[in-house]
């Protein structure tokens, strides 16, 4: 009994943790989201007694997609958004008012 409530509140946080990653407009909170999502993929593998398919979850799927993704909104926050100008001292345009 107890595995199967334990199996069940993975299942629902895994499919919580997908919707919250795909509806967020904050992109940091959305890769903060999809990493924690990794992980618990890979509990949910190691659940169905697949460790070899939760190890590659939790280095591929979690670490290093999770880094790249981190690595490029800290990229793209470094330019600064498409499609807005900023002047001299760093506020956005009159075209943007």
């Amino acid at each position: 009994m107890l595995h199967w409530a334990f199996d069940s509140l993975l299942g629902l946080s895994l499919l919580w943790l997908a919707w919250r990653a795909l509806t967020s407009p904050d992109l940091f909170k959305a890769i903060v989201l999809f990493i924690s999502f990794g992980l618990l993929m890979s509990l949910a593998w190691i659940r169905l007694g697949a460790p070899d398919v939760a190890l590659a979850e939790a280095a591929i799927g979690a670490g290093l997609t999770g880094a790249l993704l981190l690595a490029a909104l800290a990229r793209l926050e470094s330019i600064g958004q498409p499609g807005r100008q900023k002047d001299s001292i760093g506020e956005t345009g009159a075209h943007d008012r």
